[in-house]
Parts: structure tokens; sequence; C-alpha cells
């Protein structure tokens, strides 16, 4: 069997999954938190000033298009992790529905969600601590030069490398976050983000919502294609369906749980942000609008005596300062350096089992599926992963990565969607532990979203997808194509329980 399109059955795939170790003990609670700990992050904490730049007020609005979008994804997400509860996330959905080519760009396109997610968040985590430092009562103040990225006018986000390069340590080493601890880093995001709204939304001014589309409709839905990163932590509840009780009925709860506390969340805080303190976007001394993360508008804000939303890395500290609690500003800055690592080393966690799932299907080298003799990790790849992290956190601005992140996402939810409606169709006797309400609305309409958020990228992230997928389809042609075990008539693979990866969250779990 050499056809490209070539497809991995459900049963062989199961068959598989039976053969790890990774032990069941995930219930819907922690899926859930596990799901909220992964969703609320630098989306929440630090894009809310690039949704400003681009809609304003109207970012209200954003949040409700994502969520949206994100909404409509997750119920088909629900449905084939449910179905299908093992490691590899959309990349082995696609495997097993869509084909072995499409799989492969999906996988690739997962490098752009969960990597160069993990660099956002780095770089918005840096923005944080860089805040924190230059108020505390002896002010610490990072150098602009290693405080920022070329984009900015510095050089190196220094702080962003470190934080990525030291999750990646841990990772390797096998330092794994137990659900113990995920709770508690969640409950401390969420403990921040209640203490914002408590303060913002009792002084919320009526007129700080006018005009609440300054850019106009396209502003609002160009807001929401970059504040869909506030929504893709879902995906990872989906890539411990290996180490999930029940997975049939606690991943649903878990995914479309966690998406609704979390829009919930958005919208409070970001209406605290725009009534307490304003959000309108920064024009150029000529009027024209200013692109989010530009030299243009670094220089814009630098020359306004007072400092606007859409001026801060850290968004939502600066509100709290602004409106006389600066103290509590200063704790919700330490909470996001604090909690926000925990979303940094999920995302490369997340990348790293995806590089280990598409390594046993053959479609990469066996070298990125080995484990660490002592540590019992994926050591390899978690390495190529982590610099490849910091790299782009040195560099590259938070909206930009986000943005990128966004194109790859887009681009996987939309073929699960495509997946679920197609196995409805080819297999329609298969048990659905549970089934997507209105397949065919609800799957058309996500698909449908996720190509107006795609279309309504900035063009950078939208020229560098279909340049990132050529650039796989080269490494898929030279070798997984030629090396792919289910090309070989090899489907299920073979794993001794040694070979497995540690788990990640499941160790301490009950």
């Amino acid at each position: 069997m050499t056809n490209k399109w070539r497809v991995k059955s459900l049963d062989a795939v199961l068959a598989t999954a039976e053969k790890k170790s990774l032990h069941r003990s995930l219930g819907p609670v922690q899926l859930t938190l596990l799901g909220i700990g992964g969703i609320i992050g630098t989306g929440i904490f630090v894009l809310t000033a690039e949704a400003a730049q681009k809609a304003g007020p109207g970012m209200m609005m954003s949040f409700v298009i994502a969520g949206a979008v994100s909404a409509v994804a997750a119920l088909c997400y629900a449905e084939l992790a449910a179905m299908v509860p093992v490691s590899g996330s959309a990349y082995t959905y696609s495997y097993a529905v869509l084909g072995e080519l499409v799989a492969w760009l999906v996988g690739w396109a997962l490098i752009l969600e969960y990597a160069v997610a993990a660099s956002a968040v780095s770089v918005g985590w840096s923005g944080y601590i860089v805040g924190l430092l230059a108020h505390l009562p002896h002010p610490i103040v990072i150098p602009p030069a290693l405080a920022a990225g070329p984009y900015a006018g510095g050089v190196v986000n220094l702080l962003a490398v470190i934080i990525a390069l030291v999750i990646t340590v841990l990772l390797v080493i096998g330092t794994r976050e137990s659900a113990t601890v995920n709770a508690v880093l969640v409950a401390i995001k969420l403990v921040a983000l209640a203490a914002f709204m408590w303060l913002a939304l009792p002084v919320m001014h009526d007129a700080n919502f006018h005009p609440f589309a300054p850019l106009g409709t396209s502003g609002i839905v160009s807001a929401a294609a970059s504040i869909f990163f506030a929504y893709v932590g879902f995906d990872a509840v989906s890539t411990a369906a290996e180490e999930t009780k029940n997975p049939q009925r606690n991943l649903p709860i878990g995914l479309i749980g966690s998406l609704a506390i979390c829009t919930v969340i958005y919208l409070l805080v970001a209406a605290g942000a725009i009534g307490s303190y304003g959000a309108q976007p920064v024009f150029a001394a000529t009027g024209e609008n200013l692109e989010p993360g530009s030299m243009a508008l670094q220089a814009r804000c630098a020359s306004l005596a007072v400092e606007p939303l859409v001026c801060s890395k850290e968004a939502l500290a600066h509100v709290l300062r602004s409106i006389h609690h600066p103290f509590v500003g200063n704790l919700l800055g330490l909470a996001a350096g604090i909690a926000l690592p925990t979303v940094i080393l999920m995302m490369i966690y997340g990348q790293t089992r995806i590089f280990f799932v598409m390594s046993r299907d053959g479609l990469l080298p066996d070298v990125l599926s080995k484990v660490h003799p002592r540590f019992h990790t994926p050591h390899v790849v978690t390495w190529i992963t982590g610099v490849a992290v910091a790299f782009a956190a040195a560099f590259l601005p938070v909206g930009q990565l986000a943005d990128i992140s966004n194109a790859g996402t887009l681009f996987a939810f939309a073929c699960v969607s495509l997946a679920v409606m197609v196995l409805r169709h080819t297999q329609p006797d298969r048990k659905r532990p549970f089934r997507t309400p209105w397949i065919y609305f609800f799957g058309i309409l996500s698909v449908l979203g996720c190509i107006v958020l795609f279309v309504f990228l900035p063009w950078q992230a939208k020229l560098l997808f279909p340049i990132w997928s050529a650039i796989g389809l080269v490494f898929y042609y030279a070798y997984g194509w030629r090396h792919s075990h289910v090309g070989r008539g090899h489907p299920e693979v073979p794993e001794l329980d040694a070979d497995a990866p540690s788990g990640f969250i499941s160790d301490e779990a009950s």
C-alpha cells in the first residue's frame, strides 16, 4: 500500500494504544481543571492589549466570536476524543479518517499550535515579570535590550528564553506536573482574575465603551482571529486521553466544561478592563491605524504621557495599577509569573507527544521516539522542541507568535471537524459514546468559522502557513512516505511498556 491517502484504521489506532502503559487516573473535574489551566494563560493576561488595538471595546464581541468557533470545534473534538481516546490529538484523528498525507499536514501544523504557542506564552510571561520587577519597592530594571526582541527596539527577550529552557530541562529530567499542582496553579490564575474583576467591574464607566467599534466590523473579526489563541488550550485535554478514566464520558465534559467556564471569565475580564480604564486603539499622528507589536506603535506609545492599555505588555496588572490598586496589580503580575510557566510546560509537552506519535508511526525518524534510559522521557524531541521555542521567543512579539500559532490551529480544527462528518458517513455504526448534535450543521459551521478567522489573520501569518506546509511536504516525501508503518503494512506498532514515555500528570492524580 503506497498510496499517500492510506488511512490507519481506528481499530489499529486503538490496538496500538492498548499496548501503552500510561495509567488512567484523570476524572472529569481534573480534566476540566486541566482544560482551564491550558486555556487561561497569555490569551487573557496579555493579548487583551493586542485585541484592543484591533477592535477597541468591540473586543467583547471578538471574545464571543472566537469562543463560538472554539465551541463548535470542541463539540467535534469531543466526539472523536471520546471515540478514539489516544494520544496524538488532531493528527491521530486525521490519520484514521482523512488519510496519511492530511494527517502529516495536520501534525506539521500542530507544531505551529503547540511550539509557537509555547513561545508566545514565554514572551507574555516575560512581560509580566519585567513589569513586576520594575514595580518592586526596590525596583529591578531589566535593560531594554534584554527585555524585548528587535520588534520593540531590543536585542533579545532574555527572560523568555530562560523560562522556555528551564521548562525544557524539567520535562527532560522527568519533573512532571501532578494533577494536584495543576489544580493549585489553576486556582492561582482564577483567584488573580477574580480579584481583577472584583476591583475593575464596580468602577466601569459607560463612556469607555464608546466608540464601541472604532475600526468597524473587520476590526472585531480581526481581533477575534488573534484572540482565538486564548481558547486553544482545550485541545491539550485530548492529548491526555490515554491517562483518563472512562474517557468516553469524561473527555467531552472536560473539553466543553472548561471552554464554557473560560468564555464567561474572558467576557467579565474584558468588560472590567474596558469599563474601568478604557481600551481605545492608538493611532498614528496622521490618524492611520498602527499594527499591534510594530515599531511604529512602540514609538507612538513612547510619545504618550499616559500609557494606554494597548501599549502595555502586562495589560491586566497595568489596569489595576492605573485604577489605584498597585499592590493587587503587583500580586496579579506575580500570579501570572507563577502560573504561566505551567501553560508553557503543557504546550511543550503536547508538542513532544505529537512528535512521539508521528515517530511511532514511522513518519519521523525513530530517534525522536527514543526515551532517556534514566529519566524515561523522550529527551531528544524535547530538547529540539525546547530550543526552537526559546529561539522564537527571543526575537518575535507575542501577538505575532499568537497569530502564527492560530494559523496552524485553525487548520487542525477544520480537519478534525471534517473528519467527524466523514466518519459519520463512512462508519455510521461505530460506537460513539458522545455524538456531536446536529453534526452536519455544527461541523460545517466549525469549518467555515475556522476559514473566516484564518482569512482575517495578519498577512504574515497567512503567508507563513503555506510556506510552512510546503516545507513539511518536502520532509514527508523525503522520509515519511517511504518509512510509514502503515505504508509498509504494519499499522499496529508493538510497544513494550518500558518504551512508552512517562505520563504527564497522572502519577500523583487520584
